[in-house]
């Protein structure tokens, strides 16, 4: 199931003053992109409230800062072929902060960029290249 896209701050105190001047909630929400239900509960709330902040959430809190997520994403960006490993590495160096490839890769998908793990395959011995040749110089005809 997608991630649901959050109304920012702006957009939230913006619905607001259009509900305030008068625009009805289905304007407000086709004009924010939202549903007509994501503009009652918030008037709901701020009616009671009188605050349009997001509220706490429970959950584990992230291990890494959105500054260190920007560092994950900016390494995999510069070294398309590395590792989650190796990056997990430079941001321990860089930052001091020991996370796992996991979360890494987390991070990554997160920015929808592809984690990377490197192929595992047997190495050519001295058979096969011979192999390998006789069979071009056969087909190079």
């Amino acid at each position: 199931m997608p991630a649901r896209r959050k109304l920012t701050t702006f957009s939230r105190g913006r619905a607001i003053a259009w509900l305030h001047d008068g625009v009805s909630k289905c304007e407000v929400a086709r004009q924010l992109g939202v549903s007509h239900s994501v503009i009652v509960r918030l008037n709901q709330r701020f009616q009671t409230t009188n605050n349009v902040e997001e509220r706490p959430r429970s959950g584990r809190p992230k291990k890494t800062t959105p500054r260190e997520d920007r560092f994950i994403q900016r390494q995999a960006l510069q070294h398309r072929a590395t590792t989650c490993k190796v990056i997990r590495w430079q941001l321990r160096e860089a930052t001091n902060i020991n996370v796992s490839e996991r979360t890494i890769g987390n991070r990554l998908h997160d920015a929808r960029l592809r984690s990377r793990r490197p192929a595992v395959r047997p190495l050519l011995t001295q058979a096969h290249r011979r192999a390998r040749l006789a069979w071009s110089r056969r087909h190079l005809r």
